[in-house]
């Protein structure tokens, strides 16, 4: 069953092709685990935030109570990496000597430009979320941002571990170095070496730091007993498709697919030659879905509604939809 599926996890991704009800499904799973009495973070990293909309409320980088045991963060990416480059900025003045801080604002601003920039920095951002979520609430579920955005960033924590350890590898060479030119100069710490060691023991801190917040994001959500993905999609060719090739992308990031949402479904009306035709046809990218995916995934599938819902109560109707499809 659907709902014991995700009863059994405690971080959620919901993902797929733009346009597919990503944020509704999101908010109604939400919802309906807080109403079974588990504590729930709902956050969305897609830029085109809805969350919002949907409940009639402004939500944003700090959690928001939407309904008993349900808060709500919407991250910003343009903010998450105005203040990871602030934090680091912070750090590097604090390290280098005041004639050397116009080099630090400059380095800065181009690392600010630079591909990937924004990515890290919501990568950071949404690492300590699930951490401390996993700390705070019973259940972290995350609206995730369209296909190919969520699939490299959910690669990026391997990627963004590897470069750290070389970091701190060059770091432990830089220690013995500057033994070897300790012993050289017979410990004076009058030289100025004394400043450079702690200066060089704050960078080995914020590198292990970020290594430690890594590797447990990296290993909560490539637990299949503790975290799981939901793709959702439309029983279309694109969709379809998408769906596909994300689930072989997160497949080699060890993230597991607990199951598939197909929304939108239209009706099979027989007294309608356009809504016959328009069923017909999904059911055809359903049943290429089935051959890409095995017969035994899980699939839900919710008709299409004549409005978006809206509102607690409406959300509330779709989540009966969604857990009563089975």
């Amino acid at each position: 069953m659907f709902r014991d599926e995700i009863a059994r996890r405690r971080v959620l991704f919901l993902g797929g092709k733009g346009g597919v009800g990503k944020t509704t499904s999101a908010a109604a799973v939400a919802l309906d685990q807080a109403r079974t009495g588990r504590r729930v973070l709902l956050v969305s990293t897609d830029p085109a935030h809805n969350l919002g909309h949907l409940w009639g409320r402004k939500i944003g980088e700090k959690p928001v109570a939407l309904h008993p045991g349900l808060d709500a963060v919407e991250i910003d990416p343009d903010r998450a990496a105005d203040r990871h480059f602030k934090t680091v900025g912070q750090h590097l003045y604090g390290m280098m000597p005041e004639h050397l801080h116009g080099e630090v604002r400059r380095y800065l601003q181009v690392s600010a430009q630079a591909p990937g920039a924004h990515e890290a920095a919501m990568l950071e951002r949404t690492a300590q979320l699930t951490v401390d979520g996993l700390r705070d609430y019973d259940l972290v579920v995350f609206d995730t941002a369209p296909s190919g955005h969520t699939a490299r960033l959910l690669a990026l924590p391997e990627m963004m571990a590897q470069w750290t350890r070389a970091l701190l590898d060059n770091r432990t060479r830089a220690d013995r170095f500057g033994a070897a030119a300790r012993s050289l100069d017979g410990g004076n710490e009058e030289s100025g070496i004394g400043a450079r060691r702690s200066r060089d023991q704050r960078i080995r801190e914020l590198l292990e730091r970020r290594q430690t917040l890594l590797a447990e994001f990296r290993a909560a959500i490539t637990d299949p007993k503790l975290s799981g993905f939901i793709i959702v999609l439309a029983a279309e060719r694109m969709p379809v498709l998408e769906t596909l090739e994300l689930r072989k992308q997160l497949a080699e990031s060890n993230i597991a697919v607990i199951g598939y949402l197909i929304n939108k479904r239209t009706p099979d009306a027989v007294d309608s030659e356009l809504l016959a035709t328009r069923h017909a046809a999904e059911e055809h990218w359903v049943a290429e879905l089935r051959k890409g995916i095995g017969r035994a995934a899980l699939i839900v599938q919710t008709p299409l509604l004549a409005h978006e819902p809206i509102g607690e109560a409406a959300l509330a109707e779709f989540g009966g939809m969604l857990f009563g499809a089975q």
